[in-house]
């Protein structure tokens, strides 16, 4: 059965430079504890249809996969969903705060409960650390 994560936190920066960073699977190496290598492998620039190959460290084990974009509406979504490697669909959505910010929700769609309790706590350290570097670089 499908476990659905949910995970979201609001991020004090505009939508469209928050969209944009994320939506870059060359930062996710920065601000995503698990992914160890990320690179194109399809013609940039984004769109539905990009795809991209990750390795990642999960749950004590080193996977490669890739994702292909099923989605995407600059500054509002990204969908992607793995074409190889575990099965997953991970979402993004943006949208406006009232004091100028960014809301970011990320939804991971996995196929194992175990991974799914892992995920959870995974992203919201992702979330933080993403939080950390857009805020204030890092620090």
């Amino acid at each position: 059965m499908d476990q659905d994560v949910l995970t979201q936190i609001v991020i004090d920066r505009p939508r469209s430079e928050v969209a944009e960073y994320v939506s870059d699977p060359e930062n996710a190496t920065e601000w995503n504890q698990n992914i160890r290598r990320a690179e194109w492998t399809s013609p940039k620039p984004l769109s539905a249809g990009s795809e991209f190959a990750f390795e990642a460290e999960f749950m004590d084990a080193t996977f490669e996969y890739r994702y292909q974009v099923t989605e995407y509406v600059p500054g509002e979504s990204l969908v992607m969903s793995s074409t190889s490697g575990p099965p997953m669909q991970t979402s993004y959505r943006f949208s406006d705060t009232p004091d100028g910010g960014t809301k970011v929700e990320l939804r991971n769609v996995a196929h194992d409960a175990d991974a799914a309790s892992a995920l959870e706590i995974d992203n919201r350290q992702d979330l933080a650390h993403l939080k950390s570097i857009l805020e204030d670089g890092g620090s």
